[in-house]
């Protein structure tokens, strides 16, 4: 999970419900001051939102794109059924097309945080004209580590056990290694992580929980993609295996970006140094706003610090 550390919008961004031929999906909107160089549409990872975003947001609007931040069905302010097939790959998969398509700018930059990076994964492979480009950000076409995967299955048998208030409360503990939930981050923060939490889906929690767990290494089909790759991460990730990553970029020939001092989040830690790899590879990917250059911008690692 991503935690913002303010919940104050950049300029010229919008909170509204993006009308897709899938349903309604609570977006924030950033536009860039001047000209627009293209656009990128952004999923967040486990138990997250778009509001993991804000801090990025100004870095790539001042970049000239248009960045638009998105909660998944069943996340946070996006609404979702109960039932599980609503919470399958192929479903959310498809929910991203349709938001890619609905923005109206043509093929756009896809980036997934964690979790995110498994549903842009196979969105990407299901419409591939739809994207310009493809970033995992904090995300791996491989298994999570084996911490993660306890902490996953954890929450998924409490949420079958307990009331999602009760989950929540003991999420919060854990998170604070058993000191008092909450201390140190202004209470704004800890009201959101709350309402996230309590507006989320448990089936959405519990399909999203099932597919980081039953995810195949995705390592060939990300080398298939026609769109250029990009892999992002911090050198002091948690919740996939750094070396995994570092070898998941060689052997898809990705573009790759290692931002020191970083870990699960730097979208939030390290907002601007992200951003500068981040338009370096569109900008790679795509020198001439729109056009698609497929397998560009796949070379060596940069490291930020």
């Amino acid at each position: 999970m991503s935690k913002p550390r303010s919940l104050a919008l950049p300029p010229r961004t919008r909170r509204y419900r993006l009308t897709t031929a899938r349903g309604s999906f609570a977006v924030l909107d950033s536009a860039p001051e001047g000209a627009r160089h293209g656009t990128v549409l952004l999923l967040p990872g486990y138990t997250g939102s778009k509001e993991d975003f804000i801090e990025l947001l100004g870095p790539i609007t001042e970049a000239g794109y248009r960045a638009v931040a998105v909660d998944g069905r069943g996340q946070h302010e996006t609404p979702g059924p109960r039932g599980r097939a609503a919470y399958r790959r192929k479903a959310l998969a498809l929910d991203v097309v349709a938001q890619a398509s609905a923005l109206g700018d043509g093929p756009v930059h896809l980036l997934g945080h964690s979790f995110g990076g498994l549903v842009a994964r196979a969105a990407a492979a299901l419409a591939p004209d739809a994207f310009r480009s493809l970033t995992l950000l904090s995300s791996g076409p491989g298994r999570v580590a084996r911490p993660q995967r306890i902490r996953v299955r954890a929450l998924r048998g409490a949420f079958a056990l307990l009331p999602k208030e009760r989950v929540w409360r003991a999420t919060r503990w854990l998170d604070s290694r058993g000191e008092e939930p909450g201390v140190g981050d202004p209470q704004e923060i800890v009201d959101f992580l709350r309402r996230r939490w309590m507006l989320t889906r448990i089936a959405q929690l519990s399909g999203a929980g099932r597919l980081l767990l039953s995810d195949p290494d995705g390592t060939a089909a990300l080398r298939a993609l026609p769109m250029p790759l990009h892999l992002a991460y911090g050198d002091e990730e948690t919740v996939w295996p750094v070396p995994d990553l570092a070898a998941a970029a060689a052997l898809t020939g990705a573009h790759h970006s290692v931002v020191v001092g970083a870990g699960h989040s730097p979208n939030v830690s390290h907002p601007r140094e992200l951003a500068e790899r981040l338009t370096a590879f569109w900008e790679a990917a795509d020198p001439v706003p729109g056009t698609v250059r497929s397998g560009a911008g796949r070379n060596a690692a940069e490291a930020s610090s």
